[in-house]
């Protein structure tokens, strides 16, 4: 059986990050490019479904779509 998950990329000055909505636990991955996140941050969710068992799918809050947006802070 398979699930698509939903994975957030960020790029960021020395490299990307990849991490996964909808899952418990933290699982985030790095790589020097797009691709290279989002291969690491699969083997990393492969590795913890695999680990921890199918209970940390979130299967009753399985998010739709997910949104990026931006807010001005005072700092």
């Amino acid at each position: 059986m398979e699930k698509q998950i939903k994975i957030i990329v960020e790029k960021h000055s020395d490299g990307y990050v990849a991490y996964p909505v909808g899952l418990n636990g933290v699982v985030v991955a790095e790589g020097d490019s797009y691709e290279e996140a989002v291969a690491e941050v699969k083997s990393a969710i492969a590795f913890h479904i695999e680990t921890f068992g199918r209970s940390v799918i979130e299967e009753d809050d399985w998010a739709q779509e997910v949104y990026v947006t931006e807010a001005a802070m005072p700092i």
